[in-house]
């Protein structure tokens, strides 16, 4: 992934960790595993530890696949993703 790209509010690796760690906060809190959310959303349980390790950049049908899933909407989980992105800048 290239992370030179800058973006207001970081690279593209930051947004795309970000992204990961909100899946996998809001799939451990559902007590799930990868391999449930995978089902749960047709997609792929390596694909979902990529994503949550912030390895790939998924595409807004991914997107929405993973949001629907989650019982969400995909502007609902998109803005969970800049809360934690707001959390980490106060803590630093």
């Amino acid at each position: 992934m290239d992370d030179g790209v800058r973006l207001k509010g970081g690279t593209m690796s930051d947004i795309c960790d970000r992204f990961g760690e909100t899946v996998r906060h809001l799939r451990e809190a559902q007590h799930w595993s990868q391999e449930f959310l995978a089902e749960q959303a047709s997609l792929n349980r390596s694909y979902v530890g990529e994503i949550e390790r912030g390895a790939v950049v998924p595409s807004l049908v991914t997107l929405q696949k993973l949001a629907h899933a989650l019982g969400m909407h995909t502007s609902d989980l998109l803005a969970f993703c800049e809360q934690i992105r707001a959390t980490s800048a106060l803590a630093a």
